[in-house]
Order: C-alpha cells, then structure tokens, then sequence
C-alpha cells in the first residue's frame, strides 16, 4: 500500500494519540475549556474564511451561499463553544447519591458517580452540515477528554482540516486530533485499528453497515441517522407562520436536511388554506441539484403515490433537467390527499417533497405519525396547549412546537432521534455525556466483618423477618420487630 493509498493511523500515530489523550485527560477541565474558548475568538476572526471552505456544490447544496453557512453552521458553532465554557463543568461534575433512599443496612457506605473520558472516539461527518454537526461533536469529546479521529464527509476534508488547524492554534495538542481521508475504507479500518467509540451523523443504510462491523468488537455508538419528519397544522393554529416554516424547512440546504419536512398532517377545516398559503410561498423557489439515483427514485415514489390517490399540487420534478455532471435540478413538489402508507410519507429522501396528509380530527395525529419508523424530530403548529398535549403522545426524539429545524441550533438541546432515526444524542448536556464513560465509586467506612460470613438455612427467618420489616408496611411493624428479634436470638445476633 503506497502513501497515497494510506487510510487508517499508524500504529505509531495511535500511539501518539493514545499518550496525548492520558496526558490530555490529566489536564485539568479549565485548561481544556481554555482552548474551546480561545477557539471561539478564532472563530469570530476566521467565520468568512472558515465558511468559504464548506463546498457550495454538495448534492442538495448547490445555490448554499455563505451568509446560508455562516448562520447555518459557523454561528451555532461558536455559540456551542460557549456553551462548553459555561456549562461543561456542571454538567462533568462528580455527583454524590442522596442518603434518603440508603438501605438502613447500609447506612455506612456513600456513592459517588463520576465521568471519565472513553479514549479514542471516532466521529463520522456527514454531507450536508460538515462543519457544524462533527465541529460540536468533536468540541464536545475533547472537552470530554477524548482523543478523535474525525472522517470527513466526500469532498468536505477542507472544512475539517480549518477547524483542525484553528484548534491547534488555540492550543491543542495536534496528536488529540488527527483527520483520516474521505474513503469508506478508512472507517472500517479505524474501527479495526481500536476505537472507544463512534459517532455517525448519515443515513440508515450506512449505520446498518457500520453496527455490523461495531459488533465484532462490542464497541458503543451514537447513530444519528435519517429522518422523515412530521408537521402538525392544528385548528387555531397560525396559517401563515405554518406555511412560511415549511416552506423554509423545504428551502434550507436544498431541503438536504434530515430535520426537513416530509409529512405535513393537516385537519380539514385548514387544509385549503394552508396549502394556498404554502403553494404562495413555493412558487417562485429555485430548483436544488439532486442525484441521478436519487431522482430516479423519487420518479418511482411519486409515480405510485399518485396511482393510489395522491394529487400533485406543485410538480417541480417533472420538467427537471440533466446538469453535465449527470445529476438532475429539481423544484420544490407538493403531493396532497397523501397517506401514511405511502412510501413516499415513510421514506427518507433528499429532495424538496413534502406530502399533505389531510386528517379529520388532531386525534387521529399521533396514532397516524407512528405508522412511519423513522422518528427524529416533529412539529406542532397551534394553541399551546392542544400542541403541547399532542406532543406528549409523539414517539420521536424532538418535538418543536410552533417552529421548525431553526431552534434545534440552540446549544442546550440535546439531539437524537428514535426508531430508524438512531439512538443515543449529540449536542448539548447529553451529548457531552455521551462522550463519557459513568464510573460509580463505593465508600464502605463500616469495619464490619459481619457482611462477609456464610450464611445457612437457619438464618432464612431472620432474613424474612428483615425484609417484611423494612418493605411490610406500618400496620406490621410491631409484628415484624418482634420476629426480627426472636430470629436474632436464635442466631445469637
């Protein structure tokens, strides 16, 4: 294998970055969260440089323009290096269990847990946000006191090299944080070379791929994986603002979002008025660039939508033309009189789609919305509390309420979703958690030795006498003491 062709670390590279993250978790948390702050001002100074290196011609991507990538990506960013400064402390702080809920009989012994950095944790990068998704993810297992290996996305190692090179500038070890090439390859080469864990922002059928190989190993993960995500127009609920979030979400990235609206759940009664209103604002969006793949499998999803009943309302897929790298432009399209066992409501894609789905009463919402697996985020439009009653009966991991895609920036939200969508979290407390691994440690300051004898058939109604006393309740306390003693004395306790 020549230079050119090398793709996981050397074993003297791993070696490096194992010293440096034991010296690096030593490293008092301040001093860690220097560096994040340090960065953060690198940031500021660098934001246009830094956004002129994510690739404005991603698949989906191809009108992004840098005021999109700095508000998309640099600035929540910086705003996640804040929040470390402020909160990685607390939230990394030992805690110590509450001596209400201590057994009687184990009124000497204290508990303690801790959070203690993993080692080497593997971040895979998506496409679409390759800068803000892995940045925070990365920022988060160093503070952590981790060592990464960051794989970047195809055709994103530029991005991942700048925040690199802007780290080590603010004073990061260069061994914590090494950047492997865009192949396939390097990942299963990583995960062979040892890893402590991986964190994978992408589609369903790549975390399948890489579970399989985690196996071998019984190595953990996060998997941040696709979405087909729900919007819930409720009576009362502000047309308008409705319309003017889902045209957004269609817009953002080139609707190359796994937050994007895909299913739009509308009752009757606002249903023409909704989709006049969201049409209003559709018609003049340009198309976005999509695969040849991609657009031959839309071309199927819609052909048999529209066979079972569905009615094309806006068709920015049909009069799609051929670029000269062989993908296809293609508008936003509109399906209404959709339903939910359709796959084009249950599938992740792509694409500027979104499909109606007309529902008679907000009872019928939930129950309609678990029909699809993929469970990442969802969306209520409506009176506070008809939304947030809907919300406690969806099955995903975030539920926004008169809003869409646009708050899930906030540093304090931990992100995950259900089902298809993935497990575990990334961002905010529980994403930096997951960068840990929980240590319990047990303070016994009893010299009792008494715990550590055998005991025999004679001591079971001294032990049952014990248990009815302490979980019998009131009404047998009197009863429960006096066989507790007598017990006792046959054992000459």
């Amino acid at each position: 294998m020549n230079a050119a062709e090398k793709l996981a670390p050397s074993h003297d590279e791993l070696l490096s970055m194992r010293a440096a993250q034991h010296a690096w978790r030593a490293t008092l948390l301040r001093s860690r969260l220097a560096v994040v702050r340090r960065l953060r001002q690198e940031i500021a100074s660098a934001a246009t440089g830094l956004a002129a290196t994510v690739p404005a011609n991603l698949p989906g991507a191809l009108h992004r323009s840098q005021a999109e990538t700095l508000t998309a990506e640099v600035l929540p960013l910086a705003e996640a290096c804040r929040f470390l400064e402020k909160e990685a402390a607390q939230i990394l702080a030992s805690g110590v269990a509450g001596k209400r809920a201590r057994p009687l009989w184990l009124n000497s012994v204290s508990v303690e847990t801790r959070r203690l950095p993993l080692g080497v944790i593997l971040i895979l990068a998506p496409a679409n946000y390759p800068l803000f998704l892995p940045g925070v993810q990365v920022l988060q297992a160093l503070v952590a006191g981790n060592a990464v290996l960051w794989k970047p996305a195809p055709g994103t190692s530029a991005t991942a090299h700048a925040l690199r090179a802007l780290l080590v500038t603010s004073g990061l070890d260069p061994d914590l944080l090494l950047i492997l090439p865009e192949s396939p390859a390097a990942v299963r080469q990583a995960i062979q070379a040892g890893v402590d864990k991986v964190c994978l922002t992408g589609s369903v059928e790549t975390g399948k791929a890489v579970l399989e190989q985690l196996a071998q190993t019984v190595t953990p993960s996060v998997m941040e994986l696709s979405g087909c995500d729900a919007v819930f127009v409720l009576p009362g609920a502000d047309i308008n603002r409705a319309a003017e979030a889902v045209a957004f979400g269609l817009r953002l990235n080139g609707s190359f979002t796994c937050m994007a609206p895909r299913r739009i759940f509308v009752t009757r009664e606002n249903l023409e008025a909704f989709s006049a209103a969201l049409l209003a604002r559709l018609a003049d969006a340009e198309p976005v660039e999509i695969t040849a793949r991609t657009a031959a499998f839309l071309g199927d999803l819609i052909t048999e939508a529209t066979l079972y009943g569905a009615k094309i309302l806006l068709n920015g897929f049909g009069d799609f033309t051929q670029t000269s790298s062989g993908a296809h432009l293609c508008g936003p399209t509109l399906l209404t009189e959709a339903r939910p066992s359709m796959r084009i409501t249950c599938t992740d894609i792509f694409a500027p789609v979104a499909s109606i789905l007309p529902i008679d009463s907000p009872s019928d919402a939930a129950r309609l919305h678990a029909e699809c697996r993929y469970r990442l985020t969802a969306a209520i439009f409506g009176p506070n509390r008809q939304a947030e009653e809907l919300a406690a009966h969806l099955d995903c991991g975030t539920v926004l309420l008169n809003d869409v895609i646009v708050s899930t920036a906030d540093p304090r939200v931990s992100f995950g979703g259900r089902g298809l969508s993935g497990f575990g979290v990334t961002r905010g407390p529980e994403g930096l958690l997951e960068m840990t691994a929980l240590q319990t440690v047990i303070r016994n300051r009893s010299r009792n030795i008494l715990p550590y004898q055998p005991v025999t058939p004679a001591h079971a109604p001294f032990f049952a006498a014990t248990i009815r006393l302490f979980h019998g309740g009131w009404k047998h306390l009197p009863s429960s003491l006096r066989a507790v003693v007598q017990a006792a004395r046959k054992l000459k306790v």
